[in-house]
């Protein structure tokens, strides 16, 4: 009897927790090396391949340091990886950067880290991403935005910067591809110091509005054949690693680089690219793949999969 009413206790337990949520099974708890950790005013990761600082010192500079353990590679640039940088309109360009923007970060209960920004007189928009591993070599970022006013054609213009990583390309388009999907497109000097991939003839425009004339550091892009995807890569060849940034088609709109060995090092993905409402919550997806000897093809897996998710 005193069995029977134990199993039958347990049995109610969980039931009753599993309707609000308060018992999680043992398959379901975040993996230790899959969650970000707390330092003092940052957070960490070591996921057994990749381990490094978000928000290093409490600044908004994304992920930075980064090492690739087995090899001991420093993969992070001055700037930091995913990190939110322009923030631009049609009309405006808010603050210099959102490295300049106060953020704050904390934890969530599946481990996935947390950064949010609040509105301020240079900012007239809430901003939060949410960093989460999606495996040991995999990262995603989902940003959201909330404006306090009408926004038109509003841009983030999120990067990424590498230490090294001198071969930087692009999934373009080639209309007489079979799969739909084009060659990768190195980015080398003579196409340009600044090159571009729009999405289609609407977002070449964007990037003609007159919001990369505004200082400080404006910048004039060439302009470069279609995307295919919105899918780019960088190459080390020293240490076999390539990095892998990669969005949705609907999510952004262009992906713009400097040629591959200029100083920068740097991918861009440029996100939203539409008319937003004051209040209106939007978001956008970014996933990050690091790992040795990526081919081609192998990324455009990796996109595939990232697109079913």
């Amino acid at each position: 009897m005193i069995r029977f009413r134990c199993v039958l206790l347990l049995t109610i337990v969980t039931i009753v927790s599993a309707l609000t949520g308060r018992y999680t099974l043992a398959e379901d708890r975040p993996s230790s090396t899959l969650a970000f950790t707390r330092g003092y005013g940052e957070l960490h990761f070591d996921t057994g391949v990749l381990k490094g600082t978000l928000g290093e010192g409490g600044k908004s500079l994304g992920l930075r340091p980064v090492t690739h353990i087995a090899s001991s590679v420093q993969m992070a640039g001055a700037f930091g990886i995913l990190s939110p940088y322009r923030l631009l309109t049609a009309d405006a360009r808010f603050g210099t950067a959102a490295w300049d923007w106060v953020s704050k970060s904390d934890l969530l209960a599946d481990g996935a880290a947390r950064v949010r920004w609040a509105p301020d007189k240079e900012h007239p928009l809430e901003m939060t991403g949410v960093y989460r591993w999606a495996a040991n070599d995999t990262l995603d970022l989902d940003l959201t935005v909330r404006p306090q006013r009408d926004l038109r054609q509003f841009e983030l213009f999120l990067a990424s910067y590498f230490d090294g990583f001198p071969t930087s390309l692009a999934c373009v388009q080639q209309p007489t591809s079979a799969n739909g999907f084009g060659p990768f497109m190195e980015a080398v000097k003579t196409g340009g110091d600044w090159q571009t991939f729009p999405r289609d003839k609407a977002a070449a425009a964007i990037y003609s509005d007159g919001r990369w004339n505004r200082p400080p550091n404006p910048v004039t892009w060439k302009m470069m054949p279609r995307l295919a995807a919105p899918l780019a890569l960088r190459r080390d060849a020293k240490s076999g690693l390539t990095a892998v940034l990669m969005s949705r088609p609907n999510d952004c709109f262009a992906v713009s680089m400097p040629y591959g060995e200029e100083g920068h090092r740097s991918l861009y993905l440029s996100l939203f690219g539409r008319d937003l409402k004051q209040g209106q919550e939007v978001s956008a997806g970014t996933r990050l793949v690091i790992g040795k000897n990526i081919t081609e093809n192998r990324a455009l897996e990796l996109y595939r999969a990232y697109r079913k998710k």
